[in-house]
């Protein structure tokens, strides 16, 4: 997709640069995903989320992100969705400012607000979907969230996130790491500019919503003919979640690595989505054969969680928590770089005027 260019301005700022990093971008032509060099596809499965964190931000796998002293599960907001709740949970978090702060403190507080973060999703998910007392776990991250949540941490269950998390830990510029940058750009602190990206993830045309595909999937059981249910929903001009991508110019990584991992776990909904899947790209590429669709990671993540019995109402706090990884790294660059984000808008409205008179108005 070109960029939409009007008054001399890029629409979206698609295509424009706002800054360097060294954190990681995809690879748009070669269907890759790299963290500072290494490809996603090599990290599930042989080091943890936690240690994913440290890769991303420091550069090292460890020592990693710490676990969290159960503290955060106190801090909570009440009432409203789990997203909100989370979002003004973060916010309330005690943190300094960044411009008071060297890049070493800077890090010290980005490591505990992501670990505050993961306990907070986790008191929050008690809320959403009640499933037993609060336990703990020292097999890891995903262990640990899902034990606070459930009391117990199955280790299927605790594989299938482990392996979301490292795949949506990092995605390059986007809306909501954008978002963090601009709000750490202004010395503000680690939670505020963390609250703000999930704000800024919370849109459909970003955090995404795996819970359409598993409506998709649901249709699909129902009529036992995908190549039927696909037809259908184009033929009426509606769109097929979980397919294509912006940036891609082949298949998502992401969905690749997910896809292995459903297969590896015996997901029960893992056949069912690949008739749809193999349903869906048949008939888009007989539709469009002009456009590259491949899956995106929308589709397999839906089935990762499924498998993992997160209810949908949490898929976003989620992947709120995979992408503090992210998130945290562009803030400490951005910190390290020490300028403010201010771009330049290019007013397009009227010419000096008069005030209008406002008995004539309307």
């Amino acid at each position: 997709m070109s960029a939409t260019i009007e008054n001399g301005v890029n629409g979206g700022l698609e295509g424009v640069v706002a800054f360097a990093t060294e954190i990681a971008e995809p690879d748009r032509a070669g269907g890759a995903l790299r963290y500072r060099g290494v490809d996603v596809e090599e990290l599930v499965g042989r080091i943890p989320f936690e240690q994913v964190w440290g890769l991303l931000v420091d550069g090292t796998p460890l020592p990693g992100l710490p676990a969290g002293d159960g503290a955060a599960g106190e801090v909570r907001a009440a009432g409203g969705d789990a997203r909100r709740q989370l979002q003004a949970a973060i916010a309330r978090l005690p943190m300094r400012p960044l411009i008071d702060l060297d890049a070493e403190q800077a890090r010290d507080e980005l490591a505990a607000a992501s670990a505050a973060t993961l306990e907070l999703a986790a008191a929050i998910a008690r809320e959403v979907a009640p499933n037993g007392p609060a336990g703990d776990s020292d097999a890891g991250a995903a262990a640990r969230f899902l034990a606070r949540w459930r009391g117990d941490a199955d280790p299927a269950h605790a594989r299938a996130l482990d392996a979301y998390w490292i795949t949506a830990a990092e995605h390059g510029s986007n809306a909501s790491t954008f978002t963090a940058r601009v709000v750490a750009s202004t010395g503000a602190d680690v939670a505020a500019a963390l609250s703000a990206a999930v704000g800024a993830l919370s849109g459909p045309l970003h955090g995404g919503a795996p819970a359409r595909v598993l409506t998709m999937l649901d249709a699909v059981e129902r009529e036992g003919d995908a190549a039927r249910y696909v037809k259908r929903i184009l033929d009426r001009g509606e769109r097929l979640m979980g397919f294509g991508h912006r940036i891609y110019r082949a298949e998502d990584p992401r969905a690749r690595v997910l896809r292995q991992t459903a297969a590896q776990l015996n997901a029960p909904r893992a056949e069912v989505a690949t008739q749809l899947e193999h349903a869906a790209l048949q008939e888009l590429q007989a539709r469009k054969p002009d456009r590259v669709l491949a899956t995106n990671v929308e589709f397999w993540s839906a089935v990762i969680l499924d498998f993992a019995q997160i209810p949908p109402s949490l898929f976003l706090p989620l992947f709120a928590c995979a992408r503090t990884a992210g998130w945290s790294a562009h803030i400490l660059e951005q910190k390290r770089s020490g300028r403010l984000i201010r771009p330049t808008a290019a007013y397009v409205g009227p010419t000096p005027r008069p005030l209008p008179d406002a008995r004539h108005a309307g």
